[in-house]
């Protein structure tokens, strides 16, 4: 490590992590950029026992060496030189096995369902806070720290959950499945400081990926195109099949449901009067459905595997319907809505201003507010949308479901799916 003390102020950097001042055995989750790596240099600059662990979770064949992707061959290696650089051990896990079962599978399954999937949710759900987690309690250690920005505070009823201060870094939408349970053994170091900030922390530790640029991509698609990996783990999910109106009129055929995603508008090769877009895919029916703009704003949400961070039990506070700020999207703003439970982790949400092109296999988010600093509350995927009938919007509604369609409107093989960067 670089002789040099960073400036920091121990209270804002740890304001994630309960009891700083105890010294604890603690494994950091090493993925070999510049965010875990500062969190490794914090935690041993506070006095901790730290063990730095990188998992292995897939062929790095195709990723090594490619700019932008994550947990490539490189980053084992840059993972490595920073345990050496700070004088901490570091182990190599292979998780290639269970990565492929709970994660690439499930995204291939998923899409081809004509769902959107988040698959960095399932990997912090199935993988990093599951089995890393009890691997790190296996190891001895007292809690498992990542570079996750998101805030972690002792709440009068245990730990609670909080956006993170840097907006544009926030990733809480990617923790929503995390657990109470799971909190307890939990440290999200970098929650209370901006990006720059640990930037500069990188550079103050003398750490060697102090440069290196954050990834962009889904870690095992290594193109960056989602079907090339559907195709080779499901190949009927390329069969061809109708396009269809959603008054029943078939209007041409398509390659796949794979190579559409909902608000597609461009790529369609449908002659026709109005402008058309892609508002549900049939997997069972191997149908792709067109309507009018009209048809991709959706009133309400019916979720599956409802996870809940909130004080009282999901069916108290959320029985008779409870005010809350929904997030669809990472990339945009929570919005105010109404969250009902059902029986068996579902649940019901009713946006108060509804949402353009909402795609099942999506989460919704849910926050006690919309604050900068809101606590997250949980959330689930979207199993069902409910659209508002055609004709429904007001003026400025219709704007912003054309404008938003058109965004999405990139072509054949563009399914639009969040990544936790």
């Amino acid at each position: 490590m670089s002789d040099r003390t960073p400036n920091l102020d121990a209270s804002t950097a740890l304001a994630s992590s309960p009891e700083p001042g105890a010294r604890r055995r603690v494994v950091v989750a090493m993925s070999g950029g510049v965010d875990s790596s500062v969190v490794a240099a914090l935690m041993q600059q506070a006095g901790h026992e730290v063990i730095g662990i990188t998992l292995q979770l897939y062929d790095h064949g195709a990723a090594t060496g490619r700019k932008g992707s994550c947990c490539a061959g490189q980053d084992i290696h840059d993972a490595r030189r920073v345990a050496d650089a700070i004088g901490i051990p570091h182990y190599v896990l292979d998780y290639e096995r269970r990565f492929a079962s709970a994660v690439i599978d499930s995204f291939a399954e998923s899409y081809a369902a004509g769902e959107t999937p988040i698959p960095c949710v399932t990997c912090n759900q199935q993988i990093k806070f599951k089995d890393l987690l009890d691997t790190a309690k296996d190891l001895g250690a007292d809690v498992l720290a990542t570079g996750h920005y998101i805030q972690r505070r002792e709440g009068p009823n245990g730990p609670e959950l909080l956006r993170a201060v840097d907006p544009d870094r926030d990733q809480s939408y990617f923790l929503f499945a995390t657990t109470a349970q799971q909190l307890s053994h939990l440290w999200f170091p970098l929650g209370g400081m901006p990006k720059a900030r640990v930037r500069e922390l990188a550079h103050e530790f003398g750490l060697p990926v102090a440069e290196k640029a954050d990834s962009q991509d889904i870690c095992f698609v290594p193109t960056g195109r989602y079907t090339g990996v559907i195709e080779r783990l499901k190949p009927g999910a390329l069969k061809p099949g109708d396009i269809v109106h959603i008054d029943g009129r078939r209007l041409g055929t398509h390659e796949g449901i794979v190579n559409y995603t909902i608000g597609q508008r461009k790529g369609l090769k449908i002659p026709g009067p109005e402008p058309l877009y892609v508002v549900r895919l049939d997997a069972e029916r191997n149908e792709v459905v067109v309507g009018p703009r009209d048809c991709l704003r959706t009133k309400s949400l019916l979720l599956r595997n409802t996870n809940w961070l909130g004080d009282e039990p999901f069916e108290v506070a959320a029985g008779e319907g409870l005010p809350i700020f929904a997030r669809i999207r990472s990339s945009q703003a929570p919005q105010a809505a109404t969250l009902f439970a059902e029986a068996d982790a579902t649940a019901t949400v009713v946006l108060e201003d509804g949402e353009d092109g909402v795609a099942a296999g999506q989460a919704c988010v849910f926050y006690a507010s919309g604050a900068d600093d809101a606590r997250l509350l949980g959330g689930g995927f979207i199993a069902r949308t409910i659209a508002r009938q055609p004709g429904a919007f007001t003026a400025s509604e219709s704007r912003s479901a054309e404008k938003s369609a058109g965004l999405r409107g990139a072509g054949p093989g563009t399914r639009e799916i969040d990544v936790a960067n």
